[in-house]
C-alpha cells in the first residue's frame, strides 16, 4: 500500500509536483528572491527588507495547500549580504512542511570596463521540518462494496517516520549587468536546493529528499525613464517533478512614490498566472491569481490559486549615478 500513499501525496502537491518530497512552490517567487536563489539575496533597492506572502492552493478542494513566508534581508557596504526565510505549508490531509534558512551572498566579482558585470555568489543553510499526521487520509481499506466508506475502520498503513527535522543547505549563482545607463540589463542564475539530501521522510528511513535545480534568467528593458519591462524565465526540477515559467512584468512610475506593476506569466501545463501591484512609498503589494489549465481543473473545476504579499523596503540613500541591482519585481 506504500505506492498509494505516494500517489496521494502527489495528486494532493499539484499536477507539477509529482511526488510527495517536493517543495513548496509560488507564483510570486520574486517576493522571495533569496528562497529560489541565495545568490540574490539583497537584490533590492534600498538597504533592508521585510516581506510576507499568503498562497492559498486549489481553496475550493477540501485537501487544498496553504502556505505561509516571512523574509527579511539586509545589505551591507561590504559586498556581502544576508537573509533569512521562513515558511510553513499544510493541508487537510496533515501534511506540514515548516523550515528556517539563514543565506548569505558575496558580490565581489566584478569585471567589465566599468566594472558593471557582477558575478555573486550565494550560499543558504538552515533546518527543513516534514510532519505527516497518517490519520488524516483514506485508503481503500476504508471503502466497503455497498457500505461506503467508514471513517471509524483504519487505513490500514504503518509508516516508518511520521516526520523528520534535519540541516540542510544549497548554493547558487548569479550574473547581471548592473550599469544604469544601458537600456537592456540582462540577468542569468542557477542553483541547487537540498544539497545535503536529507533521509527518513515518511515512506523508509533510507528515503532521501531530491535536490532542487533551479535555472532562471531575463532581460530589464528600460525603454524610457519611466517604464520598465522585463522578460523572464524559470525552470525547476526536483527528482521527477519540474515545473517551467515563461512570461514578462511591466512597471511604470507614476509619481516620484508610486509605480504600477503587472504581468502575466505561463506555467506549461498547469496554470496561466496574471499579476497586479503597486509600488508606494516602502511599500509593496502585489496580488497574483493562478487560472489552472491542467486536467486537474477540467475534472473538478475551480483548482486555482490566490497570493498575495506585502513587502517593505527601507531605500538608501539615493546617489547620483549609484549602482545596484533589483530582483525585477521589486
Amino acid at each position: 500500500m506504500k505506492k498509494y500513499i505516494v500517489l496521494i501525496l502527489a495528486l494532493v502537491g499539484g499536477r507539477t509536483l509529482v511526488q510527495a518530497q517536493v517543495d513548496p512552490h509560488f507564483s510570486q517567487y520574486y517576493v522571495f528572491p533569496s528562497w529560489l536563489n541565495p545568490a540574490l539575496t539583497g537584490a533590492f533597492d534600498g538597504e533592508y527588507k521585510v516581506a510576507g506572502i499568503y498562497r492559498s492552493q486549489w481553496d475550493k478542494l477540501d485537501n487544498g495547500f496553504k502556505t505561509f513566508g516571512v523574509n527579511a534581508e539586509a545589505v551591507t557596504n561590504k559586498k556581502l549580504n544576508i537573509g533569512l526565510n521562513l515558511f510553513q505549508q499544510s493541508t487537510g490531509t496533515g501534511f506540514t512542511y515548516q523550515n528556517a534558512y539563514a543565506s548569505f551572498n558575496y558580490t565581489g566579482v566584478r569585471f567589465g570596463k566599468e566594472n558593471s558585470h557582477v558575478i555573486a555568489i550565494g550560499i543558504q543553510a538552515g533546518m527543513l521540518s516534514r510532519r505527516f499526521d497518517p490519520t488524516k487520509f483514506t485508503t481503500g481499506e476504508q471503502w466497503s462494496v455497498g457500505g461506503g466508506f467508514n471513517p471509524n475502520t483504519g487505513n490500514g498503513e504503518v509508516l516508518a517516520n511520521k516526520g523528520k527535522t534535519a540541516f540542510d543547505a544549497g548554493a547558487g549563482v548569479l550574473y547581471y549587468d548592473m550599469n544604469p545607463a544601458k537600456k537592456a540589463s540582462p540577468y542569468l542564475g542557477v542553483s541547487v536546493g537540498h544539497l545535503t539530501q536529507p533521509e527518513g521522510f515518511y515512506i523508509s528511513a533510507n528515503d532521501k529528499l531530491p535536490m532542487r535545480m533551479t535555472v532562471h534568467g531575463g532581460v530589464a528593458i528600460n525603454p524610457s525613464g519611466s517604464f520598465v519591462v522585463t522578460p523572464n524565465f524559470l525552470y525547476l526540477r526536483q527528482g521527477n517533478a519540474e515545473e517551467k515559467m515563461i512570461g514578462a512584468f511591466g512597471q511604470y512610475r507614476v509619481s516620484e512614490n508610486t509605480s504600477l506593476l503587472g504581468g502575466l506569466n505561463y506555467r506549461f501545463e498547469d496554470a496561466v498566472v496574471p499579476f497586479v501591484g503597486f509600488d508606494y512609498k516602502n511599500f509593496v503589494v502585489g496580488v497574483s491569481y493562478d487560472v489552472n489549465t491542467s486536467d486537474l481543473g477540467r475534472m473538478v473545476g475551480n483548482a486555482n490559486t490566490f497570493e498575495v504579499s506585502l513587502s517593505y523596503i527601507i531605500k538608501r540613500n539615493r546617489i547620483l549615478g549609484q549602482r545596484f541591482f533589483s530582483c525585477p519585481r521589486l
